[in-house]
């Protein structure tokens, strides 16, 4: 069997979950095993018809786990890990998933890789490639174990493949072990200040680096993305001078896009930016380095000043809206 753990938020199975589910479904058709997604919650069943791409999901219904617990979580995985034994565990590399996956490793002595972004069946276990080094070297470790887990970085897999109609068979069971007297509490769930956009759902991005050089100029990028009907989002070194605010971030320690078109405007292509928005269907970028990483992952690129694109753009847009 492979085991993937289903994240949910407000009542909606995250992406995450159905990247997992698909590259799950590929490895399981292959290995001619079972495919099972786990799910925790309290008055959450109906979340189950959403993960239809699984053969079977297993639903552990409690109070407790009416939010996200990590001391709960734990102990229902050490449980249910060493009753029934999955070959595979899988994880996104979320908070939530970090806040466990590793003390659950140890706790079941299963075998336990991070930041992977790709795994192969091998033998009796599994090659797992993943990131070092900020993203700047790719590894493959191989576990030969008979059980194993993985935890999977957002975007390595795509979201689609693990989405289905079908319906899947659920086995609804109470915790497998007692919740009371839990030592991690919920008490609120505090949330960003409202009133910015959220970027990952716009088809359209325009993104700033240290191409914009300070932070008048930001004004100016802004004006084009709001010709184009986008919005404006940043690199690291952007949000690090406050020119943009942090919920504007892309990148491994941003946010994951995925626009219609992103267009990176004087940024030079970290693996830290670019794993937050390789996924997006067409890149263009623009940057005074013809040897920029960022040109790597770019549909188009054109190697110029962004102002001296900019402007001409603008003109041309305001032009034609006028």
């Amino acid at each position: 069997m492979i085991l993937v753990l289903t994240e949910h938020f407000k009542g909606e199975i995250m992406d995450s979950t159905f990247e997992l589910l698909g590259k799950g479904r590929e490895l399981a058709d292959k290995l001619g095993v079972k495919l099972c997604a786990l799910l925790l919650g309290n008055n959450a069943c109906e979340l189950a018809g959403k993960l239809g791409i699984a053969d079977t999901v297993l639903y552990v219904e409690d109070q407790n786990l009416a939010e996200f617990n990590p001391e709960a979580y734990k102990m229902i995985l050490n449980s249910i890990i060493k009753e029934r034994k999955p070959r595979l565990t899988m994880f996104s590399s979320t908070s939530q998933s970090y806040d466990i996956s590793s003390i659950v490793s140890f706790e079941s002595r299963v075998p336990f890789v991070s930041n992977c972004v790709d795994i192969k069946a091998e033998g009796t276990g599994f090659l797992f490639t993943c990131q070092s080094y900020g993203g700047k070297i790719l590894v493959d470790i191989s576990v030969t174990e008979e059980q194993s887990m993985g935890a999977f970085l957002t975007g390595a897999f795509s979201s689609e493949g693990g989405k289905s109609s079908k319906e899947s068979s659920v086995e609804k069971i109470s915790s497998p072990v007692p919740l009371t007297d839990l030592k991690i509490t919920f008490k609120k769930l505090i949330e960003p200040e409202g009133g910015d956009i959220d970027i990952s759902k716009q088809s359209v991005l325009i993104s700033i680096g240290r191409g914009v050089q300070n932070q008048d100029n930001v004004q100016e990028v802004e004006e084009l993305a709001t010709l184009l009907q986008g919005a404006l989002s940043g690199s690291r070194p952007v949000i690090d001078q406050k020119w943009l605010p942090k919920t504007r971030q892309v990148g491994k320690s941003g946010m994951h896009v995925k626009p219609k078109i992103y267009l990176a405007a004087g940024i030079s292509g970290a693996p830290e930016h670019v794993e937050g928005m390789k996924d997006a269907e067409i890149v263009i970028s623009i940057n005074t380095d013809p040897n920029a990483p960022i040109f790597n992952v770019s549909d188009y690129g054109v190697v110029s000043d962004m102002f001296d694109i900019i402007g001409p753009l603008k003109d041309e847009l305001s032009g034609r809206i006028g």
